[in-house]
């Protein structure tokens, strides 16, 4: 990740993805970020809401700048991450996604499922999503939605 200024990042996983997770966290402190482990560390079967909420607060206590969330599929853990209301997690696959989350929708946490997606596609991902910055502008009051929705019919 040559170019990329230095984050501190929490990365969190299940069971399913606890290999990835340390590949990852790994890979990141060789290139320069301060990685918060945040667990599991095996393959003894564990809840992703737990750590997806222990993720949530390191980022939205500003403890990490950024979040990596991790198990099977990455949908569940990343439902659990957005229960917070200060997080922004996007479930990615392939490196635009995790660049549009960034630039479009200033996500803070991004998901990824182990079972589907490899080590070097991982890998990718983290680079776009932490090489890219949230455009603003027209984007700006979305996001503010996003904290603050309104769950107003169109009946009224």
């Amino acid at each position: 990740m040559d170019g990329t200024m230095s984050h501190r990042i929490a990365i969190a996983a299940d069971h399913a993805a606890y290999a990835m997770k340390a590949e990852i966290a790994q890979w990141l402190q060789e290139t320069g970020h301060s990685v918060q482990d945040l667990g599991t560390n095996g393959p003894e079967s564990v809840d992703y809401p737990d750590y997806g909420y222990k993720l949530a607060e390191a980022v939205a206590s500003g403890n990490a700048d950024f979040g990596i969330a991790l198990c099977g599929s990455g949908i569940g853990i990343s439902i659990a991450v957005n229960r917070n209301p200060a997080c922004r997690s996007a479930l990615v696959s392939e490196p635009l996604s995790a660049e549009l989350a960034r630039s479009h929708n200033d996500a803070n946490v991004i998901a990824m499922g182990a079972r589907l997606i490899g080590i070097e596609m991982a890998k990718q991902c983290v680079e776009a999503f932490l090489s890219t910055e949230f455009l603003g502008d027209r984007h700006t009051h979305r996001v503010d939605k996003l904290g603050a929705p309104a769950f107003e019919t169109a009946a009224g």
